[in-house]
C-alpha cells in the first residue's frame, strides 16, 4: 500500500514516514501542495495524509482534485484546528477522516488501516479484462493470465491512466523505487513482456506506443 504524506513540518513528516514504513507501508512526502499535485500525477496512492493547519496558506481544495482524478484514493486530514466547523468543512470537501493534532500514532495507524481495509476497491474492470492490483492477478474472459512483477505494475499503471499518454520517465518514477539507478530500456522490456505473454496469446492489444511521447492503454482493441 502506498501513502502520500502532505506535510510541510519536516520533523513531523519524518516521524509519520518512520511510523508508517515500520508497518510496511510505502510512503512519499510532499512538502507543499504543488509537490503533492506532481506526485499524485505520476503515482497511484491508496491513501493521502493531508496536513491542514491554522497557519497553512493552502486550503483543502486539493481533496476535490484527488477525489475527481483518483476517486479510489482515501484522504485523511491531519489538523491542529480544534473547532468542529473545520472538521465539518474537511469532510464536506471529500475527506474520509479527520484527525486532530498532536497525533497519537497508535490511533493514527488504526484509522489508516481501517481506511485501507474498507476503502474503495482498486480493481480495474474493462469489458472482459479484470486487473486486481492487490492480488497481482489478471483475468481475461474468465481465465487467469500469468503476468507478474514489473510488467504487471506497468500494465496496471497504464490502465489506471486509461486514454492518457504516459512517458517512460513517468513510469519509472511511479513504479521503480530508485528510478535514477535504472535505464528507460527497462520499460521497453516490460512492455514487450506484456505483449508476448498477454496480448499475442489472447489476440488483443492493451498498450500502444505513441512515438517520442510514451505509451497509452488502448484496450479494448482487437488485433486484426
Amino acid at each position: 500500500m502506498r501513502i502520500l504524506i502532505i506535510e510541510n513540518d519536516e520533523e513531523l513528516s519524518k516521524s509519520l514516514n518512520d511510523v508508517l514504513t515500520s508497518q510496511n507501508y510505502q510512503c512519499d512526502i510532499a512538502e507543499n501542495i504543488n509537490d503533492a499535485r506532481y506526485m499524485l500525477d505520476i503515482r497511484n496512492y491508496d491513501l493521502v495524509l493531508l496536513s491542514w493547519d491554522k497557519a497553512a496558506k493552502s486550503g483543502i481544495d486539493i481533496i476535490t482534485e484527488i477525489k475527481r482524478d483518483a476517486h479510489k484514493t482515501s484522504v485523511i486530514v491531519l489538523s491542529d484546528r480544534l473547532e468542529k466547523e473545520s472538521e465539518i468543512e474537511a469532510l464536506r470537501a471529500g475527506a474520509d477522516d479527520f484527525i486532530r493534532k498532536p497525533l497519537d500514532y497508535d490511533i493514527l495507524l488504526v484509522r489508516v488501516e481501517a481506511k485501507l481495509r474498507f476503502g474503495a476497491s482498486n480493481i480495474i474492470e474493462i469489458d472482459e479484462l479484470i486487473i486486481n492490483p492487490e492480488e497481482e492477478k489478471i483475468i481475461y474472459e474468465g481465465e487467469e493470465i500469468e503476468l507478474k512483477g514489473k510488467p504487471f505494475e506497468v500494465l496496471t499503471h497504464l490502465a489506471m491512466h486509461k486514454d492518457q499518454i504516459v512517458s517512460k520517465e513517468q513510469l519509472l518514477d511511479a513504479i521503480w523505487e530508485e528510478p535514477e539507478l535504472v535505464t528507460p530500456n527497462v520499460i521497453e522490456v516490460a512492455i514487450n513482456q506484456i505483449r508476448q505473454k498477454m496480448d499475442k496469446p489472447l489476440d488483443i492489444s492493451t498498450i500502444e506506443t505513441v512515438r517520442r511521447r510514451g505509451y497509452r492503454f488502448c484496450f479494448p482493441k482487437k488485433i486484426n
